[in-house]
């Protein structure tokens, strides 16, 4: 299978996208004790999973990538507008590298199949992956080479992920309903719904 280039409008909602993450990234700059031991509550992993379900498996994990690196160019973009490429060995960057297998993960389970379970499924599975990549990179970092806090544990880099949760596991389902709707409705009709369809045919 020969994989389309990306047009114009791709690259268009792409961006959109990146910038999306940057805004969610920050929301504890308005509330700032949304940080539970060191990890920012953000809606990150609403706008990656969005991102797979809308932009498709490719597209979606390439806006997360250049979400990333611009981030590591300095850019201060992600949570609390930090940026730089100090963060690579931050106890949350495993987070900012699982969004963009989280939007690849869930691009390609509704490009298999299109009906609203999936698409809710695929949400809640991609919010999954990131809790689980995140989490263990999180606890690794803080016992190999950032400095933990006193009395740190497994049990307690999961206790903290516990914070937010619920506001995930909602919000990834909204992700799915939203998805689906957009799919449906919003780029129903337009070239960008047309094209990403040929491009995973």
């Amino acid at each position: 299978m020969v994989k389309k280039k990306w047009t114009a409008l791709d690259i268009t909602m792409g961006s959109l996208f990146v910038a999306m993450m940057a805004v969610g990234a920050n929301i504890t700059s308005i509330a700032p004790f949304m940080v539970i031991g060191g990890v920012p509550i953000t809606l990150q992993t609403f706008f990656a999973i969005l991102a797979g379900l809308v932009l498709g498996s490719r597209l979606g994990a390439f806006s997360m990538l250049v979400y990333m690196l611009l981030g590591l160019a300095g850019t201060p973009i992600f949570a609390q507008f930090k940026g730089g490429a100090g963060m690579l060995m931050g106890p949350t960057f495993g987070f900012i590298i699982s969004y963009i297998l989280v939007a690849y993960i869930v691009g390609k389970m509704v490009e298999m199949k299109r009906t609203l379970p999936m698409y809710i499924a695929a949400a809640l599975t991609g919010m999954a992956f990131n809790y689980i990549f995140g989490t263990n990179w999180m606890y690794a970092a803080y016992v190999l080479w950032f400095d933990a806090p006193e009395g740190f544990t497994y049990t307690m880099a999961w206790g903290w992920m516990m914070v937010p949760l619920p506001k995930d596991i909602a919000l990834s389902v909204v992700a799915g309903f939203l998805g689906m709707r957009l799919e449906r409705s919003v780029l129903a009709n337009s070239q960008f719904r047309r094209e990403r369809r040929k491009s995973v045919a």
